[in-house]
């Protein structure tokens, strides 16, 4: 089974593609979404969205700045400030 990933900005849709896990750097410390979690929103802070498109794989790393993250039916979506390339 594969975790529904959606990255956007304000300015732009920056991801949408279906992964094996995201670890997102939560404002309370990060946390880890697989397919199949609990309902869930947290606000973001700056750091490294880590998104790991196989199990056991390496993750590519994203920086964000500030945002939110909901976890719900189709997926995780998180809605960052600004994305640092």
């Amino acid at each position: 089974m594969a975790l529904h990933f959606e990255l956007v900005t304000p300015e732009r849709q920056v991801r949408s593609e279906d992964v094996h896990m995201v670890v997102v750097p939560g404002t309370e410390g990060e946390f880890g979404v697989l397919e199949g979690h609990a309902p869930f929103m947290s606000t973001i802070r700056d750091g490294a969205v880590q998104v790991y498109k196989t199990e056991g794989g390496t993750p590519e790393e994203i920086m964000v700045e500030g945002g939110f993250a909901e976890v719900g039916d189709a997926g995780l979506t998180v809605l960052a400030e600004k994305v640092v390339s």
